[in-house]
């Protein structure tokens, strides 16, 4: 059985189920692919950009999967893929996902994000075949909040470009529960990190990488700004019960639902764990540079918990040290 697969992930709800996973070739989306195949699943995955370095295609997912080569936005093409592939449940994970891009490129981030996500809507609503649509928001959709943590309930306040793409997002979706009946439901997760996530920007990765290198891990930040930080893992195994659920449940349509572990940590807080992990003796470079960005985000995921039964399946240490050996295991090869 593949390790990253669970026993209680492995039931007849995934077995031989055509599934459509857009932006398969991202950093959630590989991990996700990995499991719905592990689980049985026949997955179908629409993609854009050929990107040899992903999880889906440098873990060889790819043969096992059916690749449509088009665009999430070009909702004709998502009909299309729906329709030829009789596809019963869908995981919309295709967007621009980084902030600091957003920030400079926010008519990009406006087009993949906003209508990517109303034609795979549209594209859903017309083919009665899609049972179960479960679509990827992020934390950033609340914005600023008096009081944390985040809660469900909480208005979505996103104000830089990222942040209003996933709040619209939202919209977009809860329009075609109330309009038309689709089942979908929604994750708001917080800041992924695991084995595989190649953007070396990201503090996860970046940290990893310099101190392999044997430099002291850069802070963008002054180091104290807050997050929740959510192992990639446990995240492709809470989209898969969230799908799960709303099959035997159809009265969760409309409803979002947390993900997290509810640690909370500041940037500087999780370098150092890093660093701990890989027995480093190096100091971070604090660099203090970022901007444009919301002092604290952390989630709760009491719903989630009680609604769905979810728990994650790794701890904070376990995850960090899965995640240490798979980049050291990608550095020493060179790759």
């Amino acid at each position: 059985m593949n390790e990253v697969v669970k026993k209680e992930t492995l039931n007849e709800f995934w077995l031989d189920r055509p599934v459509l996973v857009t932006g398969g070739t991202g950093f959630l989306g590989g991990w996700l692919v990995k499991r719905l195949l592990a689980a049985g699943a026949a997955v179908v995955c629409p993609v854009r950009d050929w990107v040899p370095h992903s999880v889906l295609l440098k873990e060889e997912l790819d043969r096992e999967v059916i690749l449509a080569r088009g665009d999430v936005t070009d909702q004709l093409f998502m009909e299309r893929v729906l329709g030829e592939y009789e596809i019963e449940t869908v995981f919309h994970l295709a967007a621009q996902s980084i902030v600091p891009i957003a920030n400079r490129n926010p008519v990009s981030t406006f087009e993949s994000n906003i209508k990517g996500t109303w034609s795979l809507l549209e594209a859903c609503r017309r083919n009665p075949a899609v049972e179960q649509v479960v679509l990827a928001s992020s934390d950033k959709a609340y914005g600023r909040q008096e009081n944390l943590p985040y809660a469900e309930e909480m208005p979505l306040k996103g104000v830089y470009p990222y942040d209003v793409s996933k709040a619209c997002s939202e919209m977009l979706t809860k329009s075609y529960r109330e309009s038309f009946g689709l089942q979908v439901a929604v994750t708001r997760c917080g800041n992924f990190y695991g084995g595989g996530d190649l953007n070396w920007n990201r503090l996860v990765p970046g940290t990893v990488r310099s101190i392999f290198r044997g430099h002291r891990p850069i802070i963008r930040s002054d180091g104290n700004y807050v997050r929740d930080y959510f192992y990639i893992e446990d995240g492709a195994a809470a989209y898969m019960t969230l799908a799960e659920k709303l099959a035997s449940d159809p009265g969760l349509a409309g409803e979002a639902f947390n993900f997290s572990t509810e640690e909370r940590l500041t940037v500087l807080e999780l370098v150092n764990k890093i660093i701990e992990v890989m027995g480093a003796g190096l100091e971070p470079d604090v660099r203090g540079e970022a901007e444009n960005e919301i002092r604290e985000q952390y989630l709760s995921a009491k719903k989630a918990q009680e609604v769905l039964g979810w728990q994650p399946l790794f701890s904070l240490e376990e995850s960090l040290e899965r995640t240490v050996d798979w980049y050291k295991k990608y550095l020493r090869h060179g790759d």
